[in-house]
């Protein structure tokens, strides 16, 4: 699939307390393609997707948003054009749904503005496109972690943007929540057209609904290639350091990866 480059990342490195976080890092995301990135814990995918969100300021290399570098960029103008859904955690947040998804709103404000019709219009919208228009009067602690997990995605499209990043969006959910999630952002993706990238552990869902993959390990480039490729015993192996089960299914294109003893 030929696509126009929207996120290019060249030469990329973050470091941490003088340790790489990121070594080296390029990849580049075609516009409404949606990418899964892999890796083990401590890999370097959440400062991956903060480096493309514009939160991370990387100590080489850069990000280009359809062609102009991040630092030319106002964080404002970037706000309304990428949208980022951090990892879930367990924070209470007191605010009412529809008021945690207006807030999605800001970058579309100025200093002393009020909502107009057009806020409203965006908020309403991103509420119906993720199915919870009905948890708008309740507040967020209330919520289930799928209904909350949701919401979250609800004030990222209320920004407007057309590139949605999201940091492990369906990790603490239960089945059903996940596949709900997931089916949430492949219908974004297939039918709304946005550009998707996510940071994933769940290489039987997401990953096989993704159209390509970016693997890393120890914040280095592993693997980056169409996702069907990546459902290798080898190519897992290298990723993870671990043995896997790969087996095949009626109506899936791709096996389930099943994680296997090391000792067997």
């Amino acid at each position: 699939m030929v696509t126009t480059p929207a996120l290019e990342v060249s030469g990329l490195w973050v470091m941490a307390d003088e340790a790489p976080i990121l070594r080296d890092v390029s990849v580049t995301v075609g516009q409404g393609q949606f990418l899964s990135v892999i890796g083990p814990n401590g890999a370097g995918k959440s400062t991956l997707i903060r480096s493309l969100a514009g939160l991370e300021t990387p100590n080489r290399g850069e990000v280009k948003l359809d062609g102009t570098p991040f630092a030319q960029i106002s964080k404002r103008a970037l706000a309304r054009r990428i949208s980022y859904v951090p990892q879930a955690d367990a924070r209470v947040l007191p605010f009412s749904v529809r008021a945690f998804v207006e807030m999605g709103r800001f970058p579309h404000l100025g200093s002393w503005a009020s909502f107009g019709a057009d806020d409203v219009d965006a908020v309403d919208l991103a509420l119906a496109r993720t199915d919870t228009l009905h948890l708008a009067g309740r507040f967020m602690q209330s919520l289930s972690g799928g209904e909350r997990q949701r919401v979250f995605i609800a004030a990222a499209l209320a920004q407007g943007g057309s590139y949605l990043l999201l940091d492990e969006p369906t990790t603490f959910l239960d089945y059903r929540h996940q596949m709900g999630i997931l089916e949430l952002l492949e219908r974004l993706h297939k039918t709304e057209g946005l550009t998707i990238v996510t940071a994933t552990h769940d290489l039987n869902g997401t990953v096989a609904v993704s159209d390509s993959v970016l693997a890393l390990r120890e914040g280095q480039v592993a693997y980056h290639g169409a996702a069907a490729e990546v459902y290798s015993r080898e190519r897992l192996e290298g990723i993870y350091s671990n043995r896997f089960d790969l087996i095949s299914t009626a109506g899936r294109d791709v096996p389930l990866v099943v994680p296997a003893r090391n000792g067997r």
